[in-house]
């Protein structure tokens, strides 16, 4: 008996092109655009940069504070000075983290979108930066209709 033969399939050949031809050729078909007609509402990187100080002092002191915690305990623990009971170790480093996650807030919400500072603790800010947040929260249309 003899074999069946298979149809041969009729492949088409590909014209090849060399890496150089190609990668210049990409780069005719991507557009470049050169500038922006629209204007970004994202934070002006000045504010940016005060709010990034602001939670350092605020979130990140209370934060490497709380897992100091675990560091210092077990140093006393392990050294005899005094024996400190596990609830208490996590109790204040819980406390710290929560001061830490408040300075959080605190850090963000205190700082002045002005291009000058403003105040130390910025506490004048804090009620402006609320309405700004909801705003932020609000459909597009209602804070349009409540600018007229």
């Amino acid at each position: 008996m003899k074999k069946k033969q298979g149809k041969k399939k009729n492949i088409s050949k590909k014209k090849k092109i060399s890496e150089g031809e190609a990668f210049r050729n990409i780069e005719k078909k991507v557009p470049i655009v050169t500038s922006r007609t629209k204007q970004s509402s994202g934070i002006p990187k000045y504010v940016a940069d005060r709010m990034a100080r602001r939670i350092f002092f605020t979130a990140g002191i209370p934060t490497i504070m709380g897992m100091s915690v675990f560091v210092v305990s077990y140093i006393i623990v392990t050294r005899n000075i005094a024996e400190i009971p596990p609830s208490s170790t996590i109790a204040i480093s819980a406390l710290f983290f929560l001061l830490g996650l408040g300075g959080l807030s605190f850090g963000i919400l205190s700082a002045s979108w002005d291009k000058e500072p403003g105040g130390f603790f910025g506490i004048e800010n804090i009620p402006l930066n609320i309405e700004r947040a909801k705003a932020a929260f609000r459909p597009a249309s209602q804070n349009f209709e409540e600018k007229k």
